[in-house]
């Protein structure tokens, strides 16, 4: 049994997404990021930089925190959407989620969603990347299904969640071709339907 801990942000879909791709067992212990339930002793103790998600493998007695060290680990104990033969361009493109298209997304999301008008030059300069994100992933889609190539992997899974905020960014996603298949391909998987609604809450996938 994996018990996930979770908060129902790009980062936590990525997991439970994730486990119902793998139709593995799984509990959800909810945390409250409003409440600093992330800052909980006892949490800290699984994630040390207090961050969701955060996993316990109850079967094999592990705890892991970080949603990328998180799919990898899942990835390998399911032997699923981690192919050998191609698993340097799947860390490429996890890698690129973790690092860039994330941590900027989330800046843009600070700055354009939930402190509009408080830095021009701050929503100027994320809107501007976010941008510039849209192009990149449109880009490498106009020359393979799937960010790491031709099957779904825990690249897209990663990337998937961040895009699903679109209507968030205001780029407008229907102006990228490619991006917009790979997203509608995706979000008509049911286990990724699923994940999404993992609390069972009604939470839907934003539309296109």
């Amino acid at each position: 049994m994996i018990e996930l801990f979770y908060s129902n942000t790009p980062n936590g879909r990525k997991i439970s997404i994730m486990l119902e791709e793998i139709n593995f067992d799984y509990k959800i212990t909810e945390i409250d990021l409003s409440k600093g339930d992330q800052f909980n002793s006892d949490f800290r103790k699984i994630s040390p930089l207090s961050k969701i998600p955060a996993i316990i493998d109850h079967k094999n007695k592990i705890s892991l925190s970080q949603s990328g060290a998180i799919l990898i680990y899942l990835a390998e104990l399911s032997g699923k959407f981690y192919e050998i033969e191609n698993r340097n361009k799947i860390n490429e493109w996890l890698m690129a989620q973790m690092g860039d298209i994330g941590p900027m997304l989330g800046q843009h999301h600070q700055f354009h969603h939930y402190n509009p008008g408080k830095s021009k030059f701050g929503e100027e300069r994320y809107f501007n990347i976010a941008k510039r994100l849209y192009n990149d992933l449109d880009s490498q889609l106009s020359t393979s299904v799937f960010l790491a190539g031709e099957k779904y992997s825990i690249a897209d899974i990663a990337t998937f969640p961040w895009i699903a905020r679109h209507d968030w960014h205001d780029i407008g996603i229907k102006n990228f071709k490619y991006l917009t298949n790979w997203y509608k391909k995706i979000s008509e998987r049911e286990a990724v339907i699923k994940g999404y609604d993992c609390l069972k809450k009604g939470e839907k996938i934003p539309l296109i």
